[in-house]
């Protein structure tokens, strides 16, 4: 130690080296000094399309455990935060048979829900539940568009279906040259039409 006893004030000993402090290991270090820096990440590409989520579900509640996991793969979905385009196929038999040629190639038998995602089959409730579960469904969607999940159509009122502008719902339409009613083209077998606003 230093004597501080007896002498002026600021004086230093001869016979003693004035003491300098042991300079700090973390003083202007940086944890990458001397070694290469890390790669900087990849600017998006403004050209890559996001990749697109589609969910076919039913909207029916004849079967309690079909209509329940559409509602969990759904709520799954919106909590993390993507826009999905929802397909309900009690609502339109193209729909229906769309999935049934999906799942038929794939050699899987019909069942509800159905993820895909960028075109790739995700699979059912099953499979997306085990996603979630293990943090890989956010991997999965990386990629897709975002959405507010309190977010709701104002075209169709998040039914994804409105009325045919063609017919108005009636599936007729009256052809003058032939002086009779033919059936519309326009819409499906319930006189709706998919949501433009919502639905790709």
């Amino acid at each position: 130690m230093d004597d501080f006893s007896g002498g002026a004030p600021g004086a230093c000993s001869k016979n003693k080296k004035p003491r300098h402090l042991a300079r700090s290991l973390t003083y202007h270090h940086h944890p990458y000094q001397g070694r290469h820096l890390p790669p900087s990440p990849a600017p998006p590409n403004p050209t890559q399309r996001p990749q697109s989520v589609v969910l076919y579900t039913t909207s029916l509640r004849g079967v309690r455990r079909t209509f329940a996991d559409c509602c969990a793969v759904r709520a799954a979905l919106r909590g993390l935060r993507v826009a999905v385009d929802e397909r309900d196929v009690s609502m339109d038999a193209a729909l229906r048979r769309e999935l049934q040629g999906i799942l038929a190639a794939r050699g899987r038998g019909f069942s509800l829900p159905q993820l895909l995602v960028g075109g790739t089959l995700v699979g059912g409730a099953d499979e997306v539940r085990r996603l979630h579960e293990s943090g890989e469904l956010r991997r999965v969607l990386e990629g897709a568009p975002g959405q507010d999940p309190a977010f709701v159509c104002g075209a169709c009122g998040g039914f994804r279906f409105v009325p045919c502008n063609a017919c108005d719902g009636s599936r007729k339409v009256f052809v003058e040259e032939e002086g009779r009613a033919r059936r519309c083209i326009e819409c499906n077998e319930n006189g709706l039409v998919r949501c433009h606003n919502c639905c790709s």
